[in-house]
This record gives structure tokens, C-alpha cells and sequence, in this order.
């Protein structure tokens, strides 16, 4: 049964709630499809969950916003604000109270926690107004548009930034938000997704960024270390100049975005920042990777990205541009469990899941996007998935094994282990993903016909391996379901990738050979 969900079920949100976000009635059939949620570092140091558990509230002005942030009990009492219309200086002042410390012409999160803030109905739109983030922890913003935010001109908000982040912020998830400016620094504009001042365990996922000049920043200056712990996915950075995003110091794991037309540079990372970037499309664009405008370097860990019609500068004293052929120059360990997209389904994925209004649709991780499952305890089998009959043991294969000698690749691998081990002929070498689930593929640069597959545990690790999906790389298709290591039959089918999928274990799972065998 396909346990991930095309539209989160959030804790934070009612039936009511999603039905006004989506257009559609969802129920919520199982405690456990309630709390999927925040992705990345934002699951990480006690995780991000928002208002959940709180009261739920309707705002259609920037002052309801505020009211409703200033009538809890307290500061950190938890609050659900559903946000529909047109958020403006107009609408927007300052609301004084015990649980609040607003301000006008600013949507102000200071000194608070536990806040969820979701577009809803015809969606919610903050027209001119930034939203600042301020000593706070434990935020969501989902589902709403923050475009023409200014520091210079008429009118001005927030420092010229969509969203900005600064003095010990912990704990906020941006979800399926669309960040947009209509110009550079000279036409007033600053950053759309800002970082600083001890800023940490943020994500910002399945959200678009245009039209700027700048992305985003981690850290104001190349001495202000203190931020970190970042996660980019699945978002799309559309005609931008720079900072996509500007690191200075900490972590960022930046996986399957969506780059295209960025004009002067791309991921900019300094002054000893680490960022491990993976499966990212890069289009029609220039200096995606590296350190610029600095002499203070910084590194990175690369894997599976795409560069098409990407160009690159000559290195220099400021400039030292990743490319034309970026490799690792350092390497970063991810605490949480992830699925990766691969490259080539990134820009179709993006397009689908990525920016307000979108109903909160989600990557399966399989190159597609998928409805709500149904629920857990339904035994009835999903009929797209066929399973093999466990009465009818799959033979061993016979002949050549193609993986020999083939590519690896895969969506997260623990530390001191290697995609390529599954595909070298040793069984003392293994495979293992950073979590309890994850995928290996084995590639070829040309179409190959494969029709079965074994695999193979390393020693010591037998019967790890729990559910499984055999998928075509290509097209992201279920060839084959089923349970534990072994021989697999599949369906005759020519790719130029192949993937196992594991999605359930107990223990470690290691896999020492993924053979692939035509007959």
C-alpha cells in the first residue's frame, strides 16, 4: 500500500481548514495521517509543528492577524490563523497585548511561538508587506503569496525581505509559498527569504522565488557565523541575480530545486559554510555553485545534480566558481531520513508541487505526485502495485549481471558507505541509507533491457530489508512490490535507470549487490 500523501494532512489544520485551502473535502481517517508534516532541519530539534493542537482562527486583514496573535493567553499559546485576501499597509496596524508585540505595516511574529499562519479559501496574498520573524520559535507559514516587498520607495516593509528571519529564531517551516519582487536592489528590493542573527533548523520546501535580485541569505556579513541548519527542496528560483541562497557559515542541504535563468550567481557559499547539494536541475543560467564576491571560502558536497546550458566564469581572487565539472570539496552528514527525486523529473515535478495555491501537493519521491493514501488500516492493496505471489518463489536469475561496471546512484546513504558498492561484485561492500527507508539506483548511459533483478544483504544484516518497490528510473513506474532480499521478476522493460526502494525495515538494511539481469 503507498504510504506517502500528495496533500499533507497537517495537526494544525482542521477537515474544515483543509477543505478551505484545497477546494476539496479531506478527511483525516488516522491520528498517524495528521502529524506528516515539517521535512528537513525543521524536523530537527524537537520539530516544527506550528499551532497544532490550538484554536483556529479566520483573518482577512494584517490587524486580524495581529489580534489574533495579541488574544491568546500567552505568548507561546498554540494558534492556527487561516489568512484569506489581500493582506496591505491598509489593513495592517499595530495591536498591543501581554501575548503580542506587533507593528504596523509589518506582519510581526516577535517574541512568540507555536504560530501556524495558512492561506486559505481564494488564497492569501500579503501585497507590499513583509513577514518578519523576531526571537520566535515553532512557526509555520503555508500557502500564501508575499510579492513587491520594498526597504526603498513607497511604501516600505521589513527591510525590503518577503520573509526575514533574525535574533534567535529557532524552528520555522516555509511550505508551498509563493515569495515574489518585481526588481533588484535599485528598484527597492532586498532578499525574499532572509536568515540571520542566530537564525536555525529552518526548511523552506515546495515554494517558488522570482523576480529579484536577490534569493535569500544565511548570515549578514561574513563574520555573523551563527545560523545554520537549513533545508531547501523542491522549490523553483526563476530569474534571479543572485543568493539562491547566499550561505555564510552553518549547514544547508539543498536538494531537488528547480534553477532556471539565474543571472549573475546561484548557491553562493562562504566564509566556511557547508552545503550538500543533491539532485538540483539547473537551467539557462550562470556560476550556479561556488564561492563569489569573497576570499573567504566556502565548501560543498555534490550528487546527482543537472547543469543544462549552464555557464561558468574563470576563477579569481573573489570568484571560485564550482563548475564546469563541480566536485565535492567537503562532505556533510544529514541527520533526518529524506527521498530524492532524480534530476531529470525535477523541472515536472516543480511545476506541479511548487508555489501557493497549488493544493499542497507533494513529490512521492518517485518522480510523480499521488493522491491521498488511503487509510493505513485498510488491508485492501493498492491495484497499481503489483505484488508478486509469495507462494510462487522467484527463481534466481541466470546470465550476466549488468550492474557490474554500471552507475549508482541513490537518495541517501549513511555515513561510510557508497551507491557504488552495490554494483562492484563485492560482498564485503555495502549500501545503507541515513534512515530506516531510502533508495539505491543502478544506471547506464544507454537504454538497457532488464527483466529481473537480485538483491543481496551484506553479511550480518540478513532480513533488514522489510517493503520494497522496484521502480523504472525513467518514468518513475512500479515494476515490482514485495518483502525481504532475493531474486525479483519484473516485467521486461528497457531504462536507462533502475531503482529499489526500500520502504519499510527493521535494523539497518544493507545491500551489498543490486544485480540486473536481462533474462
Amino acid at each position: 500500500m503507498k504510504r506517502r500523501v500528495a496533500l499533507r494532512l497537517y495537526a494544525a489544520l482542521t477537515t474544515a481548514t483543509l477543505a478551505a485551502a484545497t477546494g476539496v473535502v479531506v478527511s483525516m481517517p488516522s491520528a498517524s495521517a495528521a502529524t506528516t508534516g515539517a521535512t528537513g532541519y525543521a524536523t530537527q530539534n524537537g520539530g516544527t509543528t506550528g499551532g497544532a493542537g490550538g484554536q483556529t482562527v479566520r483573518a482577512t486583514t494584517g490587524t486580524a492577524i495581529h489580534q489574533a496573535l495579541c488574544g491568546r493567553a500567552s505568548s507561546s499559546t498554540p494558534i492556527t490563523i487561516e489568512v484569506e485576501g489581500t493582506i496591505n499597509h491598509a489593513n495592517t496596524t499595530k495591536v498591543s497585548g501581554d501575548s503580542c508585540n506587533t507593528a504596523a505595516g509589518v506582519i510581526e511574529l516577535k517574541q512568540i511561538s507555536n504560530v501556524t499562519i495558512v492561506g486559505v479559501g481564494n488564497g492569501a496574498v500579503f501585497d507590499q508587506l513583509g513577514i518578519h520573524i523576531r526571537q520566535s520559535s515553532n512557526i509555520i507559514i503555508q500557502n500564501v503569496t508575499v510579492r513587491n516587498v520594498k526597504k526603498s520607495g513607497s511604501p516600505t516593509s521589513n527591510g525590503g525581505d518577503a520573509i526575514g528571519m533574525e535574533s534567535d529564531v529557532r524552528n520555522v517551516w516555509v511550505d508551498h509559498s509563493s515569495l515574489e519582487a518585481s526588481g533588484g536592489e535599485s528598484e527597492g528590493f532586498d532578499g525574499l527569504f532572509d536568515m540571520k542573527d542566530n537564525t536555525q533548523y529552518v526548511t523552506l520546501s515546495y515554494s517558488t522565488l522570482r523576480n529579484s535580485g536577490r534569493g535569500g541569505l544565511i548570515g549578514s556579513s561574513e563574520t555573523e557565523l551563527s545560523n545554520g541548519f537549513v533545508t531547501f527542496h523542491h522549490n523553483l528560483y526563476e530569474n534571479l541575480d543572485s543568493r539562491t541562497p547566499l550561505l555564510r557559515g552553518g549547514i544547508a542541504h539543498i536538494y531537488n530545486n528547480y534553477y532556471v535563468k539565474l543571472n549573475e550567481s546561484g548557491i553562493n557559499s562562504r566564509a566556511g559554510a557547508r552545503a550538500k547539494v543533491d539532485n538540483n536541475y539547473f537551467k539557462d543560467s550562470k556560476d550556479v555553485l561556488g564561492t563569489f564576491y569573497t576570499d573567504a571560502p566556502g565548501y560543498w558536497q555534490v550528487s546527482g545534480n543537472t547543469f543544462d546550458n549552464v555557464t561558468w566564469s574563470a576563477p579569481g581572487s573573489e570568484n571560485n566558481p564550482a563548475g564546469p565539472d563541480p566536485k565535492s570539496n567537503t562532505t556533510v552528514s544529514i541527520p533526518y531520513a529524506y527521498s530524492l527525486d532524480a534530476a531529470s523529473c525535477v523541472p515536472g515535478i516543480v511545476a506541479q508541487t511548487a508555489g501557493a495555491n497549488k493544493g499542497l501537493k507533494v513529490s512521492d519521491g518517485n518522480c510523480s505526485t499521488q493522491t491521498p493514501t488511503p487509510d493505513p488500516t485498510d488491508p485492501t492493496p493498492d491495484p497499481t502495485d503489483p505484488t508478486p505471489d509469495p507462494t510462487d518463489p522467484t527463481p534466481d536469475p541466470t546470465g550476466t549481471n549488468l550492474s557490474v561496471g554500471a552507475g549508482a546512484d541513490g537518495s541517501s546513504k549513511a555515513d561510510g558507505t557508497s551507491y557504488g558498492n552495490v554494483r562492484d561484485g563485492d560482498l564485503s561492500t555495502y549500501w545503507s541509507p541515513a534512515g530506516a527507508t531510502g533508495s539505491v539506483s543502478v544506471k547506464w548511459g544507454t537504454a538497457t533491457s532488464v527483466s529481473s533483478v537480485k538483491i543481496r544483504e551484506a553479511s550480518g544484516s540478513a532480513g533488514s530489508i522489510g517493503t520494497w518497490k522496484v521502480l523504472n528510473g525513467d518514468t518513475g513506474a512500479v515494476l515490482a512490490t514485495g518483502t525481504g532480499a532475493g531474486a525479483i521478476s519484473i516485467p521486461q522493460t528497457s531504462l536507462r535507470k533502475i531503482t529499489f526502494q526500500i520502504t519499510g525495515s527493521t535494523g539497518t538494511p544493507k545491500i551489498a549487490e543490486f544485480e540486473t539481469y536481462a533474462g
